[in-house]
């Protein structure tokens, strides 16, 4: 590093890293108004997409759509940059439809890049951040490896996989960030020295190949969507327009090549020792965990519109170049491919986070917060949201104001969030649909009416996007009470029946006929009573209709799990000093710190026995 140090220009928060984390954190920042630098490695890598060139997914697409509802930029950005766009899961129910978008990934990068730029009170530099700066236990500024000193009140830390990255491919490793890009080899050390318990993590990729020397008959064409809605509310659609992904699998010849090297795999053969995500693993350890599947599904999917390159999922892979090119040639449509980038592992660095707080500040240094893969998280949609969420934070405190900590039963980023703080995480974290104990009210339909009152209270969510859900809002309220109205009893039992429901003994209103599984385009198609409303509208209503029951219970739920939210602890507490508490619990309380009752009760090792004590200490010191 070097030695001699040069003061510049200072800024109330710098935000080191502009992946998908840091994109949300700086445009946060500014966009309520605090001057922020957005320090990147290279500025060619902002928002890049290392891995998949998609947005969203089964319990990612709430996730997009939740940022988009705060007032974040993911959902837009995506949404202008799409390829295709398909819904997922629309045979399920409602709790578990996703929307995703495959995107271009050069557009994707170079308008996020553009919107950056334009953004006022945002500065972006280029960059190696060496040293967080801490001065009575508070951020003071970062130093940079040229020994440039920025001063700041609040620093976000969004590394991704930047940490100390090595890229690993068989016999090759190389320090290296993903795609080539330069690694962070000197900020590490500093974190330790601040009290930042530092672990090793791994994720992976697959290789992109030449789709002109794609065999495209032999493999399964996938369509997009093009009568589904965007993931903003402030884009007008979906592209009509959009370019096919193909299916194909592996098969025995695929899982007989791979066998016969795993002793040349890295991951097998010990030289990986980072931990790697469980739910995404690579085609070796599918072959090897899942001995007994004669085939794995692999999708052929574009990487930009502009280009021939195209991402082969389900094959992320650290083996080597030459067992790669012959397991690839193995898969139907591939015989003859061509890689022009191939697959690899990649280990880094990231914090345990225990150490942070559910806004995602250190415990140890006031004014220091991180977001993304330095979290130990996985995908761009976790990473974006703890962006947003950190980045809302650290303005809300330089504005004086309460934080803003989304609870379990308001938002997927509240899961996310609980979950990283309360339980921590021993491999990459994946958001899943299963995590959500509430998750038949957070619907991707409904997340503007989840969050968009409490972004535009902390001063995100513009004018503009306020008034639209104000309008979406009221017309939701409108389409309810047109299906409340009642239809005569003949008109009525004529339809029912014609639909082999039993006649009524009366009329029924519109609600009635939904509760009774007849479809809201069946009564729309009689009865002409929503045409001019949105479908959008139409749809989050009718949800509504047919899962209140489930609903009325869910918010029974809900009122008793915030009765413990609401009862906080003290700060300062020392749980050592509470009779009645086990030895473990005592530790993990100290260690964990939590805010309240709810989430002291979600912490591993704190049984009810354990909450029933803090109850009874709690009530003795009113």
């Amino acid at each position: 590093m070097v030695k001699n140090e040069f003061y510049t220009d200072g800024y109330d928060a710098v935000v080191v890293g502009a992946g998908h984390a840091g994109c949300e954190a700086a445009l946060a920042l500014a966009r309520t108004g605090i001057p922020t630098l957005l320090l990147s490695l290279n500025l060619d890598s902002i928002a890049f997409m290392a891995c998949n060139p998609s947005v969203g997914g089964t319990a990612k697409g709430q996730l997009v759509r939740e940022i988009d509802a705060l007032g974040g930029e993911m959902g837009v950005n995506a949404d202008a940059t799409a390829l295709q766009t398909r819904m997922l899961n629309v045979g399920k129910g409602a709790a578990v439809q996703s929307l995703r978008a495959q995107a271009d990934k050069h557009a994707y990068h170079a308008r996020m890049k553009k919107v950056l730029e334009r953004t006022e009170n945002l500065t972006l530099a280029q960059g190696e951040a060496a040293e967080v700066l801490v001065k009575d236990g508070a951020v003071c500024g970062v130093k940079t490896t040229y020994g440039e000193v920025i001063s700041a009140k609040a620093v976000i830390l969004a590394t991704g996989v930047y940490l100390n990255g090595s890229v690993v491919a068989g016999e090759f490793r190389q320090s290296s960030g993903p795609n080539g890009f330069a690694p962070a080899t000197e900020l590490t050390a500093n974190l330790i020295s601040l009290g930042f318990s530092v672990r090793r993590f791994k994720t992976g990729t697959p290789a992109r190949v030449d789709g002109r020397t794609i065999d495209y008959t032999k493999c399964e064409r996938q369509d997009g969507d093009t009568k589904v809605y965007p993931f903003s509310y402030l884009s007008g659609g979906v592209p009509q327009e959009q370019l096919p992904c193909y299916l194909t699998y592996t098969n025995e010849r695929t899982h007989a090549i791979i066998r016969a090297n795993l002793h040349r795999s890295p991951l097998f053969a010990g030289q990986i020792k980072g931990t790697g995500p469980r739910y995404c693993p690579s085609i070796e350890d599918k072959v090897v965990r899942f001995a007994d599947k004669e085939r794995h599904q692999i999708f052929l999917e574009p990487e930009c519109g502009g280009s021939h390159e195209v991402y082969v999922q389900g094959m992320s892979s650290s083996l080597p170049h030459d067992v790669q090119r012959a397991m690839y040639r193995t898969v139907a449509g591939l015989e003859h491919v061509k890689i022009m980038r191939y697959a690899y592992a990649i280990e880094y660095d990231c914090i345990d986070t225990l150490d942070i707080y559910p806004t995602l500040e250190f415990k140890k240094v006031k004014g220091l917060y991180t977001a993304g893969q330095i979290n130990g998280t996985s995908g761009y949609e976790e990473a974006a949201a703890q962006g947003l969420m950190a980045g809302l934070n650290a303005s809300l405190a330089l504005r004086g104001k309460e934080p803003l900590v989304l609870r379990r039963d308001q938002a997927y980023i509240g899961v996310l969030i609980d979950d990283l703080v309360t339980k921590g995480t021993n491999e990459p974290y994946r958001m899943m649909t299963s995590r959500a104990e509430h998750r038949i009210h957070l619907r991707q339909d409904n997340a503007d009416l989840r969050l968009t009152e409490l972004g535009f209270a902390a001063g995100l969510v513009t004018r503009e996007r306020y008034e639209r859900f104000l309008q979406r809002k009221a017309a939701i309220a409108r389409i309810a009470n047109t299906l409340d109205e009642r239809v005569s009893p003949k008109r009525c039992a004529d339809f029912v029946t014609s639909h082999g429901c039993p006649a009524p003994a009366g009329g029924l209103s519109y609600a009635d006929m939904l509760r009774r599984g007849i479809g809201i385009e069946d009564i729309e198609r009689e009865f002409g009573i929503l045409a001019h409303e949105r479908a959008d509208d139409v749809e989050t209503a009718v949800i509504d209709i047919r899962y209140e029951g489930y609903l009325k219970r869910g918010l029974e739920q809900i009122e008793k799990a915030k009765k413990l939210e609401d009862r906080k602890l003290p700060a300062g507490l020392d749980y050592e000093t509470i009779d009645g508490l086990r030895l473990e619990a005592r530790q993990k309380l100290n260690k964990i710190r939590p805010e309240n009752l709810g989430q002291a009760g979600r912490i591993s090792g704190v049984s009810p026995a354990d909450i029933a004590v803090l109850m009874v200490y709690l009530g003795s010191k009113k």
